[in-house]
């Protein structure tokens, strides 16, 4: 059993993200107010799609088979467990930190138009506020040539921002812009208009969509923890604000009770300082709230909020009472205690405070902790859906907490999904620290590949199976161009027939639904296979009796037409529409009911090719009897 050392700290978890601000944004400046949109980060679930059409997007059909295709959009919290993206599209979350949190995916539709629509009333007339949103370029950086989407920012129908091509920097960029209500203006209408067309390209990801009231820089200095002693002094906190934006401000102080999730004012506090006099040990917020006048000041879409400051007030006397199991510890300052007893020290703290801690352990034996630990590795090679679970645990002391690579669940339980392959450290741990370890990997199964083979040649005409050769067994696949293959479902092993160089492109899904792709491009050489004797005898002997075009079919489709002349330029035959080697279609030597004297004749055929080319082909043929 691993040692365990065991501190108590005050912890103060920020979400942090990766996000980009584009240039060149008149964006605010100053403390911004509360969100009007409460529900512009599309909120959080356990579920990966949100089922049910939120109705957000005029235009757009909500899709609960992701990924989405052209004009359709869906809510998601991670494209990373879909079964399949489509190629250049990438795995992410939204931008919150939260494994839960949603975000809505747009593929754009091939015309562009608006794909998010609300109205926000309340408002107050002559007052400056932001509106802004996070949107992620789904398509990869190595990915070229493919559209960028394109998002304009309106109010009330007109254009007032746009972001220009959204790069493909694999980040969430933030885009925005502040303006100013007009006089008597309480409400306004908001619109993301998609100005890129449809088709290879143009899809991303939104969040964050928020408007909100804009002021001046409103701050409680310095922004770190106000430390002070349990037998310490009261402490002032002052309001500072930046800019001129407020001639005359208005303010209400705030205090929270209950780590800042919600805020009380605090009674006749509307001066530009207070007075923090409670010393009794603990942790104290305070903020406060900023508009240009009273009025504004009680309407929560008209005003801003400064930053939270928290004042801690250290206590003198801790005392503290653990169990661990057997082989851990606990760590009082300098010391580590793991044997069971009463324990007093005293400490002071990194601000000078003199702190007296007693210490309580117990120390319990562990009960031999067991689970069954199974897991199933990526379908794919490069996917993202394998999954670890742990069931049937026992032998411990309730309640427990498993720990996988820093993804928490407490109970007996779990089930990690959306894994890729790599190397997790599994940790079980009961209330008391007793507990097991272990180290799984997810393997992924080799890459799925497709091949056609090697460039092939063969002339106008000529046939050639394509016989697609694969690691897996294929469940299903997609050729193009279509029209130039014959085949029946499920399409195996078509019969190509090019009468031009062509390329053909594959698709192919493996039975776990793996996707791969290939392509090969069949060169076809113009050959013409076009034989015209240079003689006939038509005298009923079985052999060279009537005068017609040879050619090898289907390279030769058709014999548009084929005229003889006399020596004088009389046409002395005529036929259309006939194919070649068919001698019956053939001239027979004679001009009406009479035989044509011997001698040299003119010919002019006309041919038409499988490649739809018309060509004419002349000359002399003797009549010989």
């Amino acid at each position: 059993m691993r040692r365990r050392y065991v501190c108590h700290w005050l912890l103060l978890l920020l979400s942090l993200s990766i996000t980009s601000l584009a240039p060149g944004q008149e964006i605010c400046t100053g403390n911004l107010g509360e969100n009007i949109f409460e529900a512009g980060d599309f909120g959080s679930g356990l579920a990966n799609l949100i089922p049910y059409d939120p109705g957000i997007a005029p235009g757009y059909t909500y899709t609960l088979s992701p990924p989405p295709n052209d004009g359709l959009y869906t809510i998601t919290n991670n494209t990373g467990v879909w079964p399949f993206l489509f190629p250049g599209w990438q795995s992410i979350r939204d931008n919150s930190g939260s494994p839960d949190g949603y975000m809505m995916v747009v593929n754009a539709s091939y015309a562009p138009g608006d794909f998010y629509d609300q109205l926000v009333d309340g408002l107050c007339e002559n007052t400056l506020y932001e509106f802004s949103a996070d949107i992620f370029n789904l398509i990869d950086a190595q990915t070229q040539n493919f559209i960028k989407p394109n998002i304009s920012f309106l109010i009330n129908g007109e254009v007032r921002y746009n972001t220009g091509d959204i790069p493909q920097n694999e980040i969430w960029n933030t885009y925005g812009f502040t303006f100013t209500t007009s006089p008597g203006e309480t409400s306004v209408q908001l619109t993301l208009r998609n100005n890129a067309p449809g088709g290879n390209g143009n899809d991303l990801a939104l969040d964050n969509i928020s408007f909100r009231a804009c002021g001046p820089a409103a701050l409680i200095l310095p922004f770190e923890i106000a430390n002070i002693c349990e037998d310490g002094n009261p402490i002032a906190l002052n309001a500072t604000i930046q800019g001129d934006q407020f001639p005359a401000p208005a303010l209400q102080w705030q205090q929270s009770f209950d780590g800042g999730l919600s805020w009380a004012d605090i009674p006749g506090a509307t001066g530009s300082s207070i007075v923090h006099d409670e010393l009794s040990a603990g942790y104290y917020y305070y903020r406060y709230l900023l508009a240009n006048s009273p009025g504004n000041l009680a309407n929560s879409k008209c005003r801003v909020i400064s930053n939270v400051k928290v004042v801690f007030v250290q206590p003198k006397f801790y005392t503290l009472a653990d169990t661990v199991c057997e082989g851990g510890g606990i760590m009082v300052g300098e010391k580590l205690y793991t044997e069971p007893g009463v324990y007093t020290d005293t400490l002071r703290s990194s601000i000078g405070c003199d702190s007296i801690v007693t210490l309580h352990l117990e120390v319990v034996a562990g009960l031999g902790m067991a689970a069954e630990i199974s897991a199933g590795a990526p379908s794919c090679f490069g996917y993202e859906d394998g999954q670890i679970s742990v069931s049937n645990l026992r032998n411990y002391y309730p309640p427990a907490a498993i720990s996988l690579s820093g993804m928490h669940v407490s109970g007996t339980e779990a089930s990690f999904p959306g894994l890729g392959a790599g190397v997790y450290h599994l940790y079980i741990r009961d209330r008391y620290g007793c507990g097991l370890e272990d180290t799984v990997e997810l393997v992924d199964p080799p890459p799925f590949f497709v091949s056609l083979g090697e460039p092939r040649a063969i002339r106008l005409g000529e046939e050639v199976v394509l016989e697609p050769l694969s690691n897996y067994p294929l469940a299903g696949l997609d050729w193009e161009p279509e029209d130039r293959l014959i085949c029946e479902e499920p399409c195996l092993a078509p019969l190509a027939r090019p009468w031009r160089t062509t390329t053909f492109y594959l698709a192919a899904t493996s039975a776990a639904g793996c996707q791969a792709a290939d392509s090969i491009t069949i060169q076809v050489d113009e050959y013409r296979a076009v034989y015209i004797p240079n003689a006939f005898s038509p005298n009923d002997d079985g052999r060279n009796d009537r005068f017609t075009l040879f050619a090898d079919m289907p390279n030769v489709q058709e014999i548009t037409s084929m005229q003889v002349f006399n020596r004088w330029g009389g046409l002395v035959f005529e036929r259309s529409g006939f194919l070649p080697n068919d001698l019956s279609m053939g001239w027979d030597g004679r001009v009406g009911d009479k035989d044509a004297p011997n001698g040299p004749y003119t010919y002019v055929f006309k041919v038409r090719f499988l490649d739809e080319v018309e060509l004419l082909y002349t000359g002399l043929v003797n009549l010989l009897r």
